[in-house]
């Protein structure tokens, strides 16, 4: 049931963590592989590394998270979620979340409800009631997003792939006992 926690709405969204940019790429000793290339639409660039996919509560706690190669799609990470909530909950997530095989698979059998902004063409549209719900709940996840990388130094230093994913994890964990102290 959640970790102990008593959720009902929740947010998911990923955030790129860059080994180093593609001007740098034949230095980098871990992640140079293309699978690890990735695109940060907000900065308009791409990245050579990895994707946190976050998802936290309407409070701003994380609840889960992984890490994915930095091409992976944010779609393609939905089938790796726990999603051990309690019925009735409700997920929010931004235009990358569209799958409505998921959608349909997740309220049969577990009685969770995805809700992803649509696309201008979606075949299922939302109400603009709806819409606005969600914008104000994407916020919170956006924000912890921000808090993770802000803890995050300027350049990680690892040796290997194994500790580079470690240090990324120990931040992770650090933006969550955060979120503990500053209750």
């Amino acid at each position: 049931m959640c970790y102990g926690y008593r959720v009902s709405i929740l947010s998911i969204d990923s955030l790129p963590i860059a080994v180093c940019d593609n001007i740098r790429i034949r230095r980098s000793k871990i992640y140079s592989h293309e699978d690890f290339r990735g695109y940060h639409a907000s900065k308009r660039r791409y990245f050579y590394g990895l994707k946190i996919h976050l998802m936290v509560t309407q409070d701003g706690q994380p609840v889960e998270c992984f890490l994915t190669p930095g091409s992976f799609g944010d779609v393609d990470a939905l089938k790796y979620y726990a999603y051990e909530l309690p019925d009735g909950s409700i997920i929010f997530a931004d235009k990358a979340y569209n799958d409505y095989e998921i959608e349909d698979l997740l309220k049969a059998v577990d009685h969770i409800q995805l809700l992803p902004r649509r696309k201008k063409n979606s075949k299922r549209a939302l109400p603009p009631y709806i819409s606005f719900v969600q914008s104000y709940h994407r916020k919170r996840v956006e924000t912890v997003g921000s808090l993770v990388e802000q803890l995050l130094p300027k350049s990680i230093h690892a040796v290997t792939s194994q500790g580079f994913e470690l240090k990324v994890a120990l931040f992770v964990i650090a933006s969550s006992l955060n979120y503990y102290f500053n209750l």
